[in-house]
């Protein structure tokens, strides 16, 4: 990947950030969610924005991905004043499942009882 679209990949992420915490003020949106990814077409015209929750509910997170899709004019024009882009690109957001694959991992080696190992004496 060129220079140019990871800068950009990297600057959409981080004003999408300050975009979601910040600026919009929906009581319903996490403030433990993180935006873990960021693609955009070489057009400019799309892009994939992955979202993570630090929980194992997937409920939530999807009704988090419905309400940030229903503000992406809100969050379209927060983003073309902070970003300077050929284009504002249509935004997709969709669950990072790696992320939600680690927690529920995580979740899972938390449960298990495993004893100890005793040390041996040499």
């Amino acid at each position: 990947m060129s220079i140019r679209f990871e800068r950009a990949n990297s600057q959409i992420q981080k004003s999408l950030s300050d975009i979601i915490h910040n600026k919009m003020n929906d009581p319903r949106i996490n403030p433990m969610l993180y935006i873990s990814e960021v693609n955009v077409t070489p057009d400019f015209k799309y892009c994939k924005i992955k979202v993570a929750l630090d929980s194992s509910n997937q409920d939530e997170l999807k009704n988090t991905i419905s309400i940030l899709t229903k503000s992406e004019g809100f969050i379209k024009r927060e983003l073309a004043n902070m970003v300077k882009m050929p284009f504002v690109p249509k935004l997709m957001f969709e669950i990072d499942k790696g992320t939600s694959a680690t927690i529920r991992v995580n979740e899972l080696l938390k449960n298990l009882n495993i004893p100890k190992a005793e040390e041996e004496d040499e």
